[in-house]
């Protein structure tokens, strides 16, 4: 009756190795591309709401183009289609493209950009005008009203949005597996393929389940945090 508690408990036992280190790979893939992620929405952001159509169409274009596009094709697109041109082989780029992990970091860390760009913008735009009159009657430049005022409110109203891409990207980090990344999912493809069962993926599922629950509740944290001047 409990024999699948069994099966279980000899697949941690036997691959708990595999699967750490599995782990290990897909945390560092979602902690790294979403802080890079987030450091190149910022100035995305703000050239999206720039009234400057030099910033403000390429920020467009470039955010059409990776929230318009399957994260997957993207993964093969740099991994698979960037390497057949000679120009991207002798460019800087290339150490960063011809090895599976930093490509799937690239990748990863640009397309988190365009989605986080998006929700700061709306963050931004969602910010009281009373917010900013009050900082340019201060005297503050509007760098300085940016970068004490706007963007931390923002970042407060936007909070919650920003924590369900950040889940979505923790679960992104998946598809690296097709470019024989030994993340978590890779681990356990590979384990089902040499068991011809299910158990290894069923053991990931779970995995994921967790993880993303600490991700949710982190976020809770940071949540209660910035707009702790708003609790009653």
């Amino acid at each position: 009756m409990f024999s699948w508690i069994t099966d279980y408990s000899d697949l941690v036992t036997d691959n708990w190795q595999g699967y750490a280190d599995g782990l290990w790979i897909t945390v560092q893939l979602m902690v790294i591309s979403t802080v890079a992620g987030f450091l190149l929405a910022i100035p995305l952001s703000l050239a999206r709401v720039s009234s400057n159509p030099l910033f403000a169409w390429p920020a467009f274009a470039y955010s059409a183009a990776f929230r318009g596009t399957p994260l997957l094709v993207q993964i093969f697109l740099f991994y698979y289609g960037l390497p057949q041109f000679d120009a991207v082989r002798n460019s800087i780029f290339w150490p960063f493209l011809r090895d599976a992990v930093p490509c799937a970091l690239v990748v990863l860390s640009f397309n988190l950009a365009a989605y986080f760009a998006e929700v700061l913008r709306g963050g931004i735009m969602a910010v009281p005008e009373g917010e900013k009159e009050a900082a340019r009657s201060l005297g503050m430049t509007p760098a300085l009203t940016y970068r004490r005022i706007i963007m931390p409110r923002a970042i407060g109203i936007m909070l919650p949005s920003l924590s369900n891409e950040v889940v979505q990207q923790l679960k992104g980090t998946a598809l690296v597996s097709t470019i024989t990344v030994l993340d978590m999912t890779g681990v356990a493809r590979r384990l089902a393929a040499k068991s011809y069962t299910s158990e290894p993926l069923i053991l990931a599922g779970i995995l994921y389940i967790i993880l993303t629950y600490l991700v949710s509740r982190l976020f809770k944290v940071f949540e209660r945090h910035l707009n702790a001047y708003q609790i009653r």
